[in-house]
C-alpha cells in the first residue's frame, strides 16, 4: 500500500506541476500575443493612412515617406477594397490560381472575411466623413494577423503537448524503472528461497522412506510424504520464477482437479467447493505447476475473504479460440475504488499480508503464458469473480 501511495503521489506531483507549467506558459503566450495584434492594429492604422495620402496624392505629403510606409509592411496580409468592392492593393497574401481573374476573386473572398470578422479600417478619400455608399468616397483597408502572431497564438498549446508528453514519459520511465527493480528482487527472492527450501526438504524425503521402512502399515507416514512432496512443489515453483517455463499441453480439467484435491483437505468444512467443466475436456499449453499456483492463489483469496465460510465456484469453458477459467467467491467483495488496484505489488487488504499473491498470479498468467486475468465483477457484501483467459 505504502509504495502504491507513494507512486500516485508523484504522479499526482507530476500532473500538478505540468499544469502550473502549461498555466503559466498560455497566461504569458496570451499577454505577448495581445500586446502584438495591438502593435499591428497601430501599424495597419499608419499604413490606411498612407494609402489615403497617397490615394488623395497631396503634393505636401511627403510621397517617399508613403511609399516607404507601404513597402515597409513584409508580414501582415492586407486587402484594400475601392470602388464596388474592387480590389485595388494587396500584401502579403499567396493563392495559386489558373489567372489574374481567379487570383483576384480570391483575393477579394479573403478580404471579404477579413471585414466580416472586423478586421478592417475605413479610410475617407475627400476628407467627407458622409457614408454614402452611392459616393464611394472611402476604401476599406482589410486585414488579417502576421504569420508571426498565428504562429506565437498556437505556441502555448505546442507547449502545452510537449510537457503532457514529458510528463508521460517521466511516469511511464518512473513506473519501468520500479517494475524492473521489483522483478529482480523477486526473482531473486525466489531462487534463494527455493535453494534454502533444497536441503531440508532432501532430509525430510529421506526420513520419510526410512519411516515407509521401519513402519510400512503406518497410515499417517503417506500423508507427510504428501506434504513432503507438496513442499519440493512449492520449491520448484520458486525457482522457475524469473525464467520462462516451457509450457506443454496440459488438461484444464486435471489441474483443477488438483487444486481442488489441495483446497478440500486444507481449509473448513463450511467452505465448498463447486467444480463446473464442459463435457469434453480442454487441453491448453501451460506449465502446469505454475498454473495450479494462480488458481490456488485465487482460492486462498477467496477462502480468507469468506472469512472461512462460503462457496468458491470454478468454472472452466471454451469460447473456441480462448479457454476460460472463473473462479467465484460468496465472501465481502471489493470495493469499485480498490479493483484498479488489486493485481499492484504490495496492495493488500488484509492486515497481515504482503500483497504479491495476485501481483505474482498476474505475472504467471500474461507473462509465462501470454494470457489475460482480470476482475469479472466484484460487489461488496455479495462477492468477486476472476478471469482467466488462455489462447488456446
Amino acid at each position: 500500500m505504502q509504495w502504491t501511495d507513494r507512486i500516485r503521489q508523484v504522479k499526482i506531483i507530476l500532473v500538478v506541476m505540468a499544469v502550473l507549467i502549461a498555466v503559466a506558459s498560455l497566461v504569458a503566450s496570451n499577454l505577448l500575443t495581445r500586446d502584438l495584434y495591438v502593435e499591428e492594429h497601430k501599424k495597419m492604422e499608419i499604413w490606411a493612412e498612407a494609402m489615403r495620402t497617397l490615394s488623395v496624392d497631396d503634393e505636401n505629403a511627403g510621397m517617399n515617406l508613403v511609399l516607404k510606409v507601404i513597402e515597409d509592411n513584409t508580414t501582415i496580409p492586407i486587402v484594400v477594397f475601392g470602388a464596388n468592392d474592387s480590389v485595388q492593393v494587396y500584401r502579403n497574401i499567396k493563392v495559386k490560381a489558373d489567372n489574374e481573374a481567379d487570383s483576384l476573386r480570391l483575393i477579394a473572398a479573403m478580404g471579404a472575411s477579413m471585414r466580416d470578422a472586423g478586421r478592417c479600417i475605413r479610410i475617407q478619400m475627400d476628407g467627407d466623413a458622409s457614408d454614402d455608399k452611392s459616393e464611394k468616397s472611402y476604401i476599406d483597408v482589410c486585414y488579417d494577423d502576421s504569420l508571426m502572431l498565428k504562429r506565437l497564438a498556437t505556441y502555448p498549446y505546442v507547449q502545452l503537448g510537449v510537457v503532457l508528453i514529458f510528463v508521460v514519459v517521466a511516469i511511464f520511465a518512473l513506473l519501468t524503472s520500479k517494475r524492473a527493480e521489483q522483478n529482480k528482487v523477486w526473482v531473486g527472492l525466489s531462487k534463494e528461497t527455493a535453494h534454502q527450501l533444497g536441503t531440508p526438504i532432501s532430509s525430510l524425503m529421506a526420513w520419510a522412506e526410512i519411516l515407509k521402512e521401519t513402519y510400512p502399515d503406518d497410515a499417517l507416514i503417506p500423508e507427510m510424504d504428501k506434504d513432503v512432496k507438496r513442499l519440493q512443489l512449492i520449491a520448484d515453483r520458486f525457482s522457475k520464477i524469473g525464467s520462462l517455463p516451457e509450457p506443454v499441453p496440459s488438461s484444464l480439467s486435471e489441474v483443477v482437479d488438483h487444486v481442488i484435491d489441495y483446497m478440500d483437505r486444507r481449509t473448513s468444512k463450511k467452505v465448498t467447493m463447486i467444480r463446473e467443466m464442459p463435457a469434453e475436456d480442454i487441453i491448453v499449453r501451460l506449465n502446469a505447476s505454475l498454473f495450479e499456483w494462480v488458481i490456488e492463489n485465487l482460492c486462498k483469496n477467496a477462502v480468507d475473504a469468506m472469512e472461512g465460510s462460503g462457496t468458491i465456484t470454478i468454472r472452466v469453458s471454451d469460447t473456441g479460440q480462448r479457454a476460460v477459467i472463473e473462479v467465484e467467491d460468496t465472501g465481502k467483495g471489493i470495493r469499485k475504488k480498490d479493483i484498479g488496484n488489486v493485481f499492484r505489488p504490495g496492495f493488500t487488504t488484509k492486515q497481515r499480508g504482503w500483497g504479491l499473491g495476485l501481483s505474482l498470479a498476474k505475472r504467471i498468467v500474461e507473462e509465462y503464458h501470454k494470457g489475460r486475468i482480470f476482475v469479472k465483477r466484484s460487489e461488496v457484501g455479495v462477492g468477486t469473480t476472476f478471469r482467466i483467459e488462455l489462447l488456446k
